[in-house]
């Protein structure tokens, strides 16, 4: 089972909200997922980003992979 952090897609139409989870390579956007590390809402200005650093480091260390959307915003939010 290979495992990702990607951005499960929530909220109304054109007021899209995320969920960084961790997931099955093989599920859907916003199917099943294993663990939520955090929230990304890009719609206020400054748009807000809440991460759980210590779980994701710890499924990073495990093996999931970070999508390149997901890696963007580890590297703008300051450790």
């Amino acid at each position: 089972m290979a495992l990702r952090i990607r951005l499960a897609r929530l909220g109304a139409k054109k007021r899209p909200f995320y969920r960084i989870v961790v997931a099955d390579s093989q599920a859907k956007r916003d199917g099943r997922f294993i663990d939520i590390v955090g929230h990304y809402d890009p719609l206020p200005d400054p748009h807000k980003l809440t991460l759980k650093t210590e779980l994701i480091q710890q499924w990073i260390s495990k093996g999931a992979v970070p999508t390149d959307t997901v890696k963007s915003l580890l590297k703008k939010k300051p450790s």
